[in-house]
């Protein structure tokens, strides 16, 4: 199973993160901003994946700090998780102007 789990913690945020990529879309988000906590549930779920993040950071100023933090913690998930990228393939459509042919 590729999982990877992450804590940050900075001046302005304190972030609890756990990834399971080979999930069933379930998902435990609370970051405080309730639209932000939405959308990461939705890109959980129909990513396929299985995510736990709890993210405590200064909303009194503002919300930058920490969807910028939770940004940082969900790269490094995926990374750490993904490890080596074995069996990862790219689908990729190439158009060559020069010869005026798609490649597939």
């Amino acid at each position: 199973m590729r999982t990877a789990t992450l804590q940050r913690d900075t001046k302005e945020t304190r972030i609890y993160g756990k990834l399971k990529i080979e999930g069933r879309g379930k998902y435990q988000v609370a970051t405080g901003i309730r639209f932000f906590d939405h959308m990461l549930e939705l890109f959980t779920k129909h990513g396929g994946f299985d995510l736990d993040l709890k993210a405590d950071g200064d909303l009194d100023v503002d919300q930058h700090h920490t969807v910028e933090d939770v940004g940082i913690v969900l790269g490094r998930l995926f990374s750490k998780a993904l490890g080596d990228r074995r069996g990862i393939n790219r689908p990729v459509t190439l158009y060559c102007p020069w010869t005026r042919r798609w490649r597939w």
